[in-house]
């Protein structure tokens, strides 16, 4: 195990049987969801990965180090600090910075993906992955550098809806990411099922993805994969719903001028209000599905490995 990591005991006698295991990221705690919402879906999402049959290890920076797998109280903690300045938001470029200045820190997709890479960790389950930005093609999320350049297989509801979804896709294809559509077609919008972009492939079956995971591997690539997940029917919402409240919201973040890694959660926080909370709604049920079918594709991904 890397010596920079510290796992909790649970996450560190799993690894270290082989039993599946799934990452989990932390700025959905402090930058996602509002206090005690923020605690009680990560702790759900926890469950969902534990019901799938795998060990959940979320993931975040206390006090300069880093843990995979955090503890009731850790979550709690964190919760209590949503919006907090003192919590740096850790992307690639942050994590050695969090670490050296021994600060608090919560993982975006990216530095997730950079963890569990290093923690032999495979799976992991989020709520959607950053992009590129409405009207700013040059404020490219990280996250999908991360996934041309690190193996790690990403569960997600596609990219969040309120950035430029057909451009998303774009760089996702130039940096040779694999885009699964998990019983679907077309690419996810995040609260709603479909945006109408295609995927690179359909596949129905935890299985199917362990066997396109396991190709990866052997073939050597180092580019991650992206399982794309539709939101639970029940909780989705319409698309032209979704559409039109993002649209409006990124009009007023252009307006006020906010940009930069302070737009992300502002655009969320503004949705949630425009659509009167139906997106939280949405995103507390994707988050928990993601980390279920997650789990399920680490038990297959297992089973093949025995």
């Amino acid at each position: 195990m890397h010596e920079m990591l510290h796992f909790s005991p649970q996450v560190a006698q799993a690894l270290a049987e082989g039993r599946p295991v799934v990452a989990l990221e932390s700025t959905v705690i402090t930058h996602g969801l509002p206090y005690p919402q923020n605690v009680e879906t990560a702790l759900a999402m926890e469950a969902a990965v534990r019901e799938g049959g795998a060990v959940p290890a979320t993931v975040a920076v206390l006090g300069g180090r880093l843990i995979v797998g955090l503890s009731l109280d850790e979550i709690e903690y964190l919760g209590q600090q949503a919006g907090a300045a003192t919590v740096r938001k850790c992307s690639r470029r942050d994590l050695p910075i969090a670490v050296a200045c021994g600060e608090d820190g919560a993982t975006t997709v990216a530095g997730t993906m950079v963890v569990a890479h290093l923690a032999g960790i495979e799976l992991f389950a989020t709520g959607g992955i950053g992009g590129v930005h409405r009207g700013h093609p040059f404020d490219v999320s990280a996250d999908l550098r991360e996934l041309g350049q690190t193996p790690v297989t990403v569960v997600s509801s596609g990219a969040k809806s309120i950035l430029d979804l057909p451009a998303t896709r774009e760089v996702l294809e130039t940096e040779g990411v694999a885009v699964i559509g998990y019983g679907a077609d077309e690419l996810p919008a995040f609260f709603a099922r479909s945006c109408g972009l295609p995927v690179d492939v359909r596949l129905d079956t935890p299985d199917q993805v362990a066997a396109l995971i396991t190709a990866r591997r052997r073939l050597g690539l180092s580019s991650g994969t992206l399982v794309t997940v539709p939101a639970p029917e029940e909780a989705c919402m319409d698309p032209e719903e979704a559409e039109a409240a993002a649209a409006q919201a990124a009009r007023e973040a252009d307006e006020q001028g906010i940009h930069g890694p302070a737009s992300t959660p502002w655009l969320l926080r503004r949705v949630v209000e425009l659509t009167d909370g139906r997106s939280m709604v949405a995103n507390t049920a994707l988050l928990r599905n993601n980390g279920r079918v997650a789990a399920q594709i680490a038990v297959a991904l297992a089973e093949r490995g025995r």
